[in-house]
């Protein structure tokens, strides 16, 4: 996993594939960053926070002396961050030569993925936190501000798109600041951007999706992106499809696909459009206006995804 990871880093953030894979593990140290809750989307966008939440981080550093690292934000999905899968991660990619950081959104604000799932204000405080990560970032001597890349996994793998967003960017970091590149595992599918010139901050994105993720359906995704083709603004993402793979294939206590009937999913909902003005659905290729209800009705009535790996998905090791 790590191997593929240092290459797709530095690839798609320096244009070439810099890291060298290997390495011993890197040192530790606890830092804290200052973010800001939302109840929802609307509030994020106004620059309403409804309060501040310091955020306890981890950042680490290769063994490798530089006088500038590049690094990566690693960001947690619908579990929190867990040593065995975020942290296994982050300590790849410090032997392949990149700084990581890692949190927890949900600890930080004293609650859980699963008490706050499908919730207005679920996914704008994760959102908010890869932005104040990236500014305490930014503002450390050892980092290279340029070179700062998120991977995300699931909830993570949604942050890792939304801060691609430039209405989210702009809300949220004004000034010059933006990720050099953006890598979501499996992300949740919920969020989308109005197709129109400067939609994104034009970093690259990738999308690492599975072909039976229910979840997030591929033709979700493949509907969108032919959407802003056709619009004339094409998002600056590229897509990698494992077949065999169901949601949260890279989670290494997840042995077996199973259907858990309790987790929120937008599976059967158009995606909700974000941009300067209005919000929209994409409906039918086309971006319709935005109807609360009938979106709080299609989360409804589809509850629940599978999640795991069937005996034929790649694993976060061998990946």
């Amino acid at each position: 996993m790590y191997q593929m990871l240092c290459v797709l880093v530095a690839t798609i953030a320096y244009g070439t594939a810099t890291g060298h894979c290997q390495g011993a593990q890197a040192g530790m140290t606890a830092v804290t960053f200052q973010s800001s809750t939302y109840s929802d989307m609307r509030q994020l966008l106004a620059r309403e926070a409804t309060g501040t939440v310091t955020v306890k981080a981890t950042l680490g550093f290769p063994e490798q002396m530089k006088e500038k690292y590049p690094a990566v934000i690693v960001v947690h999905g619908l579990g929190g961050y867990r040593d065995a899968h975020e942290g296994y991660v982050a300590s790849e990619l410090r032997k392949a030569g990149f700084a990581t950081l890692t949190y927890d959104s949900f600890a930080a604000r004293g609650t859980t993925g699963a008490a706050l799932q499908g919730s207005p204000g679920y996914l704008p405080i994760g959102v908010a936190d890869a932005y104040a990560a990236l500014r305490l970032l930014s503002g450390e001597p050892r980092i290279d501000a340029e070179r700062i890349a998120i991977i995300g996994f699931s909830y993570g793998g949604e942050m890792a798109h939304l801060a691609a967003l430039e209405t989210l960017r702009s809300a949220l970091n004004p000034g010059p600041g933006r990720f050099a590149a953006h890598v979501a595992f499996y992300p949740g599918g919920v969020f989308g951007a109005i197709a129109e010139p400067g939609a994104y901050t034009d970093a690259p994105v990738l999308m690492l999706l599975g072909g039976k993720d229910d979840n997030l359906p591929v033709t979700k995704i493949e509907t969108y992106l032919a959407y802003a083709r056709a619009a004339g603004a094409p998002a600056p993402m590229e897509t990698v499809i494992y077949p065999g793979a169901y949601h949260a294939w890279t989670v290494p206590d997840q042995p077996t696909a199973r259907f858990y009937p309790d987790l929120v999913s937008t599976k059967k909902c158009p995606l909700f459009l974000l941009g300067p003005k209005r919000p929209a659905l994409l409906i039918d290729g086309e971006a319709k206006p935005f109807d609360p209800a009938a979106f709080g009705a299609c989360v409804a009535a589809a509850p629940g995804y599978f999640v795991g790996r069937t005996i034929n998905s790649p694993t976060i090791e061998g990946l």
